[in-house]
C-alpha cells in the first residue's frame, strides 16, 4: 500500500487537530498503510523562523514529504487562515514538494465562520506545490472533538462520519481499501 505523511501544523502540544490526525492515522493503517507523523510544532524554532532551508531537521522533512505517495495536512484555522507555522514549513519546502502526490487537507475551528478557509486559504497554496490531486477535505469544528481524561479521542457522530468518508475517498486515491470494502471482503 501507500507510504502517507501526516502533517499536523498546529503549535499546541495538546491540540486537537494533532489529536485528530493521529485518530484518522489508525483507520488509514487499518486500511493497510504505513503512516508516518510530523509535528511542525516539534521542528525548532530557528530553522522554521530562521528560513534556514539546510537545517537538518527541514532536510529531513523534505525527506518524508519525498518518500509519501499522499500527504494529510491538518491545520488549525486561526483568523480565516491555516497556522503560521504549517505556513512557515510550506515555505521551506520545495517548490513542487507535493510533485505527484495525492493530498488530503483537514481543518479544525471553533467557528463555522472559517469553514472556507481549506479552500480560499490551504487548497491555493498546496495546488502551487503540484500535487497529482488534492482530495476533498474536511473542516471540524473543535467542540466536535472532545479529548478524555484518559487521552481517548471522541468524535460527533456526524463529523466522525464525514471524516470516515473523506479519508475513505484518500486511501482509495492512493490505491487502497476502504474500511467498508475491507469488512466485505
Amino acid at each position: 500500500m501507500a507510504t502517507i505523511l501526516s502533517v499536523s501544523g498546529s503549535p499546541s502540544a495538546t491540540s486537537r487537530t494533532a489529536r485528530l490526525l493521529r485518530h484518522l492515522d489508525e483507520r488509514l493503517i487499518a486500511q493497510g498503510h504505513e503512516v508516518i507523523a510530523l509535528d511542525v510544532r516539534t521542528l525548532p524554532a530557528e530553522a522554521l523562523l530562521g528560513a534556514d532551508f539546510g537545517h537538518p531537521a527541514i532536510v529531513r522533512a523534505t525527506a518524508l514529504f519525498e518518500r509519501a505517495d499522499g500527504v494529510v495536512i491538518g491545520t488549525p484555522v486561526y483568523k480565516a487562515a491555516y497556522s503560521g507555522l504549517l505556513k512557515s514549513l510550506l515555505d521551506l519546502l520545495p517548490q513542487y514538494a507535493l510533485a505527484g502526490k495525492t493530498v488530503l487537507p483537514l481543518a479544525t475551528g471553533g467557528t463555522t465562520a472559517h469553514v472556507l478557509a481549506i479552500d480560499y486559504a490551504l487548497r491555493p497554496v498546496l495546488a502551487s506545490m503540484g500535487p497529482a490531486h488534492i482530495t476533498p477535505g474536511w473542516f471540524t469544528l473543535d467542540k466536535d472533538i472532545t479529548v478524555g481524561e484518559d487521552g481517548t479521542l471522541t468524535v460527533a457522530p456526524a463529523s466522525a462520519e464525514a471524516l470516515a468518508q473523506v479519508t475513505d475517498q484518500f486511501s482509495a486515491a492512493l490505491g487502497g481499501r476502504t474500511t467498508l470494502l475491507a469488512a466485505a471482503g
